[in-house]
């Protein structure tokens, strides 16, 4: 039995390449494109269970391809593989959907580690995710772990498995102080610099996710972490 089918989009042929063997060796299912248009095309003929995605890509770069596969299946899991590190590029791609973001040059073992990690947050089978509640009332919003989803009077936000983890981990602290090195540890896998970065651009999301009601306050405690305040 496969693990999963994954869209793989890489125009280094040599690098797609192992990539695509690399987790063939491991039971994965791999259709791997070389542009974005043909990257678009075969995801709506292979529906894969995940999309990992180069950033700089020719005929559609990796952040225009990932917010199309979006309009499809908001659902879909993204992670990025890119050489660009600057931070506006890292708030780029988890603006256009990005669930991870994996910095060329990388190890396989890392990136397979990612993989899996996504698909279990998106299946429900981390540890985190089953210890979910239902729902959490967040001021005036209604947060759903499960599905996934942040509700504002009659709006619905679709959320990203990361995003959701992250409020998920804010809510169950309510009002308290929850470390920097806590998340990264727990949703990141490590608190190194790159990661520190990538959370940062979380936070900044779900601040703009939460900004309709203003007793609702995700308060930067300089140096050591977060707190949801409401």
């Amino acid at each position: 039995m496969k693990e999963a089918k994954i869209l793989l989009v890489e125009d280094e042929v040599f690098l797609g390449q192992i990539v695509k063997e690399s987790f063939e060796t491991r039971n994965f299912e791999v259709n791997h494109f070389d542009d974005g248009l043909k990257g678009l095309e075969g995801f709506t003929t292979f529906n894969p269970d995940i999309c990992v995605l180069d950033v700089m890509l020719p005929n559609m770069d990796g952040f225009t391809l990932a917010k199309e596969i979006k309009k499809i299946n908001p659902n879909m899991p993204i992670i990025f593989l890119t050489a660009k590190s600057l931070t506006e590029d890292v708030i780029e791609g988890f603006e256009a959907g990005a669930d991870d973001y994996v910095r060329k040059p990388f190890s396989m073992e890392e990136l397979i580690m990612r993989v899996k990690a996504v698909l279990n947050r998106k299946s429900g089978n981390s540890s985190t995710q089953k210890q979910s509640v239902e729902k959490y009332n967040v001021g005036k919003y209604k947060f759903y772990p499960i599905k996934q989803e942040l509700h504002f009077n009659t709006d619905t936000k679709k959320m990203t498995s990361r995003e959701s983890e992250l409020l998920r981990m804010l809510c169950e602290n309510k009002n308290h102080l929850v470390e920097r090195d806590n998340i990264l540890n727990e949703l990141w896998g490590d608190d190194t610099f790159f990661n520190a970065r990538s959370m940062d651009v979380f936070i900044t999301k779900l601040r703009k996710y939460l900004k309709n009601d203003p007793e609702v306050e995700v308060i930067n405690v300089r140096g050591r972490g977060y707190k949801l305040v409401y």
